[in-house]
């Protein structure tokens, strides 16, 4: 394969393109291909190719079953919380709405990620349009700090409920609910929006080969070669400043939780007020504990296989999915004995 005579000059450094996975032996590398930004490569030929599982080619199509099965059950869980939310007047309550953004946001996140990444996985369909490889990243990233958003609502819900329970419906209204969600939706959008176009700025000079299953922000930020400061500078920003902010504002809801569940005399009483946080505290877990590592591996862990790295960022885009409805579904009295009636209701027609 020609690439390039070996070596592409960047400035006063030789730097050697990466070798290619044998699905994509096929891709060459030319001066007219490789440019984008200010030269005169158009946006509507060119493509990136994404590797998939990097290390990890030859078996990748096993790795496909696990992530299809997480992707169909992010589906049929999120699906089955949305009907009976909304099929059930009973259940048009402060709780339930948001638990119906997450679901709702779950579901475009995962369906964002998981299709793409299966056709690579199996099919090796590696090729991805840039304005696609855009749209995907920016689904990605905007609806994660949505999802990270929602829980922040729902645990100020969860703090409104125990420590001012006679309030809890005066307090939050329909209005205010629709409010919040308004919220989170134009946060998402508007710290998200710049990724792009920042993006549109750079230079690809030196690869199209993307060592991931989709398109991450820095998996393709690390292919330009022009200068990429602000990116990684705005993408780190972001990154703390949204999940910063949303775990201290998690945190000092559940302090004062824990301070009034503690003031409650009975340990029965106090149990069961855990108990309606229970729910809550496992999605926070699933959602916040792979997706800190993901990032803190991404960024420092220059240790950690990058095969590794690929397969924890792509289950922390489908594990939450998969998972909250079932937490929910288990966790929640409500949600259980209505997914149970339907199923009942079913089989006995």
């Amino acid at each position: 394969m020609d690439r390039m005579a070996s070596i592409h000059k960047w400035g006063s450094h030789n730097v050697v393109p990466p070798p290619l996975p044998s699905h994509l032996q096929t891709i060459k590398y030319t001066p007219s291909m490789t440019s984008l930004g200010n030269s005169s490569w158009g946006l509507s030929t060119f493509s990136f190719f994404l590797v998939g599982i990097p290390g990890l080619e030859e078996s990748q199509h096993w790795i496909a079953l696990p992530l299809g099965s997480l992707y169909l059950l992010a589906l049929v869980g999120n699906v089955t919380i949305l009907f009976i939310i909304w099929s059930d007047t009973s259940l048009h309550q402060p709780m339930y709405l948001f638990l119906a953004m997450l679901a709702t946001i779950d579901l475009i996140l995962a369906s964002a990620t998981a299709p793409k990444t299966l056709a690579v996985l199996v099919a090796h369909s590696c090729e991805i349009w840039y304005p696609t490889c855009l749209t995907q990243m920016f689904f990605i990233h905007a609806f994660s700090s949505m999802e990270s958003g929602v829980l922040v609502a729902m645990a100020l819900d969860r703090y409104v409920a125990i420590c001012h329970p006679l309030h809890h419906t005066t307090i939050l209204t329909i209005g205010v609910i629709g409010r919040i969600g308004l919220v989170v939706l134009v946060r998402g959008l508007l710290l998200l929006t710049p990724f792009p176009i920042l993006l549109h700025r750079l230079i690809f000079c030196q690869s199209v080969v993307i060592s991931h299953a989709y398109c991450e922000h820095m998996a393709v930020v690390k292919l330009a070669c022009s200068d990429a400061t602000v990116n990684r500078a705005y993408g780190l920003v972001v990154a703390l400043l949204v999940v910063g902010f949303d775990v201290f504002a998690i945190g000092i809801s559940y302090s004062l939780i824990l301070s009034a569940v503690l003031r409650v005399p009975g340990r029965d009483a106090r149990l069961k007020a855990f108990g309606t946080c229970g729910s809550h505290i496992c999605v926070i877990l699933v959602f916040y504990v792979p997706g800190m590592f993901s990032f803190l591996t991404h960024r420092f862990g220059h240790n950690v296989p990058h095969h590794v790295h690929v397969l924890l960022a792509t289950l922390y885009l489908l594990v939450p999915p998969a998972l909250n409805p079932i937490v929910y579904g288990v966790k929640t009295q409500q949600i259980r004995q209505r997914v149970l009636r339907v199923f009942y209701i079913n089989v006995r027609t």
